[in-house]
C-alpha cells in the first residue's frame, strides 16, 4: 500500500511540476506594450505617457514604446510649450524625456512629422525619429500589446 501512495504522489509531482514551472515563467516574462499616441490633447497625451511609464515600465513590462504620430508628433516639439499636466505637475516634455530615462522609447512618425513641418532638430531630446526598421519591430514584437489613444 505504501508503494502505491508513493507512486501516485511522484504521478503527482511529474503532472504538477512542469505547470508550475510555466506559471513561473509567465509571471517572469511580463509582455511588451506600443502605445499609438494620435493626439495632441494634452489630457489624453499625459494619460497615455503616465500609463505607459508609471503602470507598464516601472512594473516590468519590456520593452515599451510610445509611436506619437499624426498630431502626436507636436507633443515633441521643443518649439512649442508644453503643457503641465495638473496630476503630475510635469509638462508634457518632462514626462516623455523621465519615460526615456527609466528604459522608454518614443518615436515620432516621419511622415508625420514631414506633413506637420518638423524635423530631427526640433524634437526633444531623446525622441528618436521613427522609420520602418525601428516602428515594425517594436510593434510587432512576439510579446508585445498595442494600446491607442
Amino acid at each position: 500500500m505504501k508503494a502505491l501512495k508513493r507512486l501516485a504522489l511522484v504521478a503527482l509531482v511529474v503532472l504538477i511540476v512542469p505547470f508550475a514551472g510555466e506559471a513561473a515563467n509567465a509571471e517572469e516574462q511580463k509582455p511588451g506594450l506600443f502605445v499609438n499616441l494620435t493626439t495632441d490633447d494634452t489630457w489624453s497625451a499625459a494619460k497615455a505617457i503616465f500609463f505607459a511609464h508609471q503602470k507598464a515600465l516601472k512594473n516590468g513590462y519590456k520593452p515599451v514604446t510610445i509611436w506619437l504620430n499624426v498630431r502626436g508628433v507636436y507633443l515633441a516639439d521643443k518649439n512649442r510649450p508644453s503643457h503641465t499636466h495638473g496630476l503630475t505637475k510635469k509638462s508634457i516634455h518632462e514626462m516623455l524625456q523621465d519615460f526615456i530615462k527609466d528604459g522608454g522609447t518614443v518615436f515620432v512618425c516621419q511622415a508625420c512629422s514631414k506633413a506637420a513641418g518638423l524635423t530631427e532638430q526640433d524634437l526633444i531630446e531623446g525622441v528618436v525619429m521613427g522609420e520602418e526598421n525601428l516602428i515594425l519591430p517594436a510593434l510587432f514584437g512576439k510579446e508585445v500589446r498595442t494600446l491607442s489613444w
